[in-house]
Order: structure tokens, then C-alpha cells, then sequence
């Protein structure tokens, strides 16, 4: 298993249409002002946050079950920037699209920029032939409302490589997940 440097990944977008929208090289200012970045980096590729929001709410002092999701749960939300309220979380969907090959695992860390605010980006592997738009979860770990940017740089992929092919992918197991769009609740 290796992981997988830039020009890997600039070839994989350019030619199999890993990532879309897909930035070649690192994106650090926008309309004349300093972003968190994006784009592809040494050995991965930073991904945006889209402006579309769900926030954690115990409006309705529901369970969270994740065999049986209440929607009501969250309370959807667009902007430029979204304020999670303390010690509870939000999610959000990558503005890029993935299309990971048969061979590739892709884990996904959240940036230290954010990291060092209290602020954790979880999201689980993409596993091989999944394809969709990642679902992020970002934790507010602090006892104060946190900000997230929509538009900007929120999380990095790594791509792994492996030197055989899986016997069994995502996409030949009917994966719940596959093909999803925008932000998606957990399904039992």
C-alpha cells in the first residue's frame, strides 16, 4: 500500500475523473482575501465545504439513533459561514465529487486550522468504487460557538493505493452511501 503524491492525483482528476471540481494546485486567496486553503497538496487534496448545513438540535429532545435517524434532529441551514453552538456538531457535503478506484482507500483528516480552534472534521474512509459527495461532520468541542466557512478548505483526502485490487468494493456490495448528493442522513 503507498500513499498517492500529486502528480497521482492531478493524473487520476485530469484523466479518470477522480475529484470534480478538481483545483491543481494549492488555492490559498479568493477575491483578494486569505482563505483556508484547497486544492491538491503534497500527498493529498484539501476539500471545500459546501454552503448547505444541517445543525445538531435537541429542540425535540430526540434519542440519536443511528438505526433510526430522526430528521428533526437538525436544523437545515445556507450560508457563507455557519455557527455551531458549543459541544454539539453540524454537517455539511465536500463540494467536489469523488470517484475512488477499485484499488484506492481514501481517508479523510480534518485541517489543522481548524483542529487547533476545538474543531473536529470526522468522516469515515471512502472505500473502493464508492462515488458521491463526502458527508462531513464537524464537532464543536468547545464550550463557545465555533465557525465553519463554506467555500473553503475544511478537510484533506489521502489516497492509499494497494498493490492488488479488492475482491469485493463498495460499489459490487450496493453500499448505501453510494452515489450520494449534497448532505446525506445516516440510513439504517
Amino acid at each position: 500500500m503507498s500513499i498517492k503524491s500529486d502528480r497521482w492525483i492531478r493524473r487520476m482528476a485530469e484523466n479518470n475523473g477522480l475529484i470534480e471540481p478538481f483545483s491543481p494546485s494549492q488555492i490559498k486567496h479568493a477575491a483578494g482575501e486569505r482563505i483556508v486553503s484547497y486544492g491538491v497538496s503534497s500527498y493529498g487534496y484539501d476539500v471545500r465545504c459546501s454552503p448547505y448545513f444541517k445543525i445538531f438540535t435537541n429542540i425535540n429532545t430526540a434519542v440519536v439513533d443511528p438505526k433510526s435517524f430522526d430528521s428533526r434532529s437538525f436544523q437545515d441551514f445556507e450560508g457563507e459561514t455557519c455557527i455551531i453552538p458549543p459541544n454539539s456538531f453540524a454537517l455539511a457535503s465536500t463540494i467536489e465529487y469523488f470517484r475512488i478506484p477499485r484499488n484506492v482507500l481514501t481517508i479523510c483528516l480534518g485541517k489543522s486550522t481548524y483542529a487547533r480552534c476545538g474543531i473536529i472534521v470526522n468522516v469515515t474512509p471512502l472505500e473502493p468504487e464508492w462515488e458521491g459527495h463526502v458527508t462531513l461532520e464537524f464537532s464543536n468541542t468547545t464550550t463557545l460557538p465555533a465557525k465553519i466557512y463554506a467555500n473553503e478548505g475544511v478537510a484533506q483526502m489521502l489516497f492509499l493505493e494497494s498493490d492488488e485490487v479488492c475482491e469485493t468494493s463498495y460499489a459490487d456490495r450496493g453500499g448505501k452511501y453510494q452515489g450520494q448528493q449534497g448532505v446525506t442522513l445516516p440510513r439504517a
